[in-house]
């Protein structure tokens, strides 16, 4: 008998008949001789109501209380799921983060999972429960909920996976597994396999919203098999797990939703743009690449997270009031596959095609497993078609 973790998303729970394609999926695997744990989401946009209908009451909301808030939409989807198994015949049991033993850091918001004690869900798996736990969610050491934040149920799945010494860890989403580009922008776009950890954490990193990237250190440190797949069909998804094999591009990334800014200011000393980075740090703005473009004046350039664009202008009208600056909505494009870094050919065809679409590179960043291009200005998915042309198909 295994033990196995299932992973739904909040697309894959939105309403009552979503829901019973959920159960059915969760009854193939227990019919099956597994012991079978379930991490949900909130169902649909829950969680982003809930944010909504805080910041009516709120312009800035307490966040211990938002925690308490947002910690609700998981406990709706593990209730209502719990409820419709038991009508089914199938004994089940719902459990909050802290129910589950889920102890993380004491921060609220962006809090880390610490330890998992087990006891409770190894309880009733050993009774032939069917354990549906709130993602998203635990404990700290003060007794307060606490919110992992985005991509949290992720998190939820693999961690919980990984202390139960679990066999197999599925995420289940609207999408069927991991693809060598966005399908929604590149028709051509095939569904990958096999990734590695390394790889397929630089995807994340990089944008792709298949997986947190949290989820996958922990996977990878933990030993985790993952395997992606649709909640809505049967179809062989996407496996990540600890096989590196040297390869060409296994997929491409485009994120449009970067900022480049400028910033200039008249007298210079050397400690600026320290201090710059510690303003930006203090405000919750980290800035993804940072350059002093003169070597006796201040002129910085650099990325932040098109999220982080408000908090950034109120910085302008205050801590940066004097100084001049410009921002630029920009694209980076990131091709993932492991050896990329020693495959000459690759950098080559990628610098040729920007070059042939006259695209102006801000910056360049080779690894082992990924190179990276910002470019100066937000570019068309044309791009990533050409690419994905020229170094997959």
């Amino acid at each position: 008998m295994e033990t196995i973790v299932l992973k739904f998303g909040g697309s894959s729970l939105a309403d009552n008949i979503k829901l019973n394609i959920v159960a059915n999926k969760i009854i193939d695997f227990y019919n099956k001789n597994n012991k079978v744990i379930v991490v949900v989401s909130a169902q649909g946009k829950t969680t982003d109501n809930l944010v909504k209908e805080a910041k009516e009451l709120s312009y800035d909301p307490d966040k211990r209380e938002m925690d308490v808030l947002l910690s609700t939409g998981e406990q709706v989807s593990i209730s209502k799921l719990s409820i419709l198994l038991n009508r089914l015949g199938y004994k089940a049991i719902s459990l909050t983060g802290w129910q589950a033993g889920i102890y993380t850091s004491i921060d609220n918001q962006e809090a880390k999972i610490e330890y998992i004690n087990t006891q409770r869900i190894e309880k009733e798996l050993n009774e032939n429960k069917i354990v549906i736990i709130a993602g998203f969610q635990g404990i700290n050491d003060k007794k307060d909920i606490t919110t992992l934040g985005r991509g949290g149920s992720d998190t939820t799945a693999v961690a919980v996976a990984a202390a139960i010494k679990a066999d197999h860890c599925y995420i289940f989403s609207d999408v069927d597994g991991v693809y060598s580009t966005d399908p929604k922008r590149v028709t051509d776009a095939t569904k990958i396999e096999e990734l590695s950890y390394t790889e397929m954490l630089d995807l994340s990193n990089e944008g792709a919203k298949v997986l947190h990237n949290r989820c996958v250190e922990i996977a990878e440190k933990y030993d985790v098999l993952i395997e992606t797949g649709s909640t809505f069909n049967n179809n062989i998804g996407t496996k990540i797990n600890n096989k590196i094999e040297e390869s060409t591009v296994k997929s491409l990334v485009k994120n449009d939703n970067l900022f480049l800014i400028n910033l200039k200011y008249e007298n210079y000393n050397a400690d600026m743009l320290n201090k710059l980075q510690l303003t930006l740090l203090n405000n919750d703005i980290i800035p993804l690449t940072i350059i002093n473009n003169s070597t006796n004046s201040f002129n910085a350039s650099f990325t932040i997270k098109a999220s982080d664009l408000g908090k950034f202008q109120e910085l302008l009208e205050k801590d940066l009031a004097n100084f001049s600056s410009s921002f630029t909505n920009i694209s980076r494009i990131s091709l993932v596959g492991y050896g990329i870094m020693n495959n000459k050919n690759i950098i080559q065809k990628t610098l040729e095609i920007l070059n042939l679409n006259s695209i102006d590179i801000f910056s360049l960043k080779l690894e082992e497993c990924r190179l990276s291009i910002m470019t100066k200005e937000k570019v068309s998915d044309k791009i990533l078609e050409q690419l994905h042309h020229e170094l997959i198909n």
